[in-house]
């Protein structure tokens, strides 16, 4: 297969049927050996969580099928970490959408004059950064975007409800089982000319509590699946 991206966490294939191949890695966000979604650079590696997120995307991919939102997603293998995906064009080179439900990480360090870590942020926040390692994933806003000719203000409010409404359907079903959704991070493309959720849904990508106490990704993996 041919390699046409390497990813911090991810190796993106053409497959011959004209859809996509990600290739789940073990390597994790993060600073310092210790893991953080919001950050990004490649910060730790921990043996078994690629298959362990690709496990996650399949589980909330499935359920936003049955929920009738549209993704990328077509199949996965789980023994081979591998999902096929139908091809999608990214906005930009790259755009990451993060929704906030409690205020913390990068939220806070930008600021945290105005409000505490912890606060709860009610009906969610979504903010967008483009990808981009060296200028530290800057901020962008929905007028941004536009101006860039990166996405259309149409395009950009069917991200934004796309993405509420998908971290409500993640949030609710963590809650199930005593956990506490605090910011989760997705990536949109658009394909035939509609916007879609794409790449992963996955435990690396997503802070979550029980109780006062973050759950690393790999026991988050397993709370969510061995239920």
């Amino acid at each position: 297969m041919e390699k046409i991206y390497t990813g911090k966490t991810k190796d993106v294939y053409k497959l011959d049927n004209g859809n996509v191949m990600l290739k789940f890695k073990d390597d994790c966000t993060g600073k310092d050996g210790v893991f953080d979604p919001g950050e990004n650079t490649v910060g730790l590696t921990i043996d078994g969580i690629g298959k362990a997120n690709l496990e996650t995307s399949v589980y909330y991919f499935e359920m936003l099928k049955k929920a009738g939102i549209k993704t990328h997603y077509v199949s996965a293998d789980l023994e081979n970490a591998t999902m096929e995906v139908l091809p999608a064009t990214v906005f930009g080179h790259g755009l990451e959408v993060i929704c906030r439900h409690v205020a913390t990480g990068s939220f806070i360090r930008r600021y945290g004059e105005y409000i505490e870590d912890g606060t709860v942020i009610e009906g969610g926040y979504v903010e967008c950064t483009f990808k981009n390692d060296a200028k530290g994933d800057p901020l962008v806003t929905s007028e941004g975007l536009a101006v860039l000719g990166v996405m259309t203000p149409e395009m950009f409010e069917s991200m934004k409800q796309q993405t509420l409404k998908i971290t409500q359907i993640v949030a609710d079903d963590l809650k199930t089982i005593g956990l506490t959704l605090w910011d989760i991070k997705f990536e949109f493309g658009y394909n035939n000319g509609e916007v879609i959720l794409i790449d992963e849904i996955a435990s690396g990508n997503m802070r979550v509590y029980k109780g006062d106490k973050i759950v690393d990704p790999v026991e988050l993996t397993k709370l969510i699946n061995n239920r």
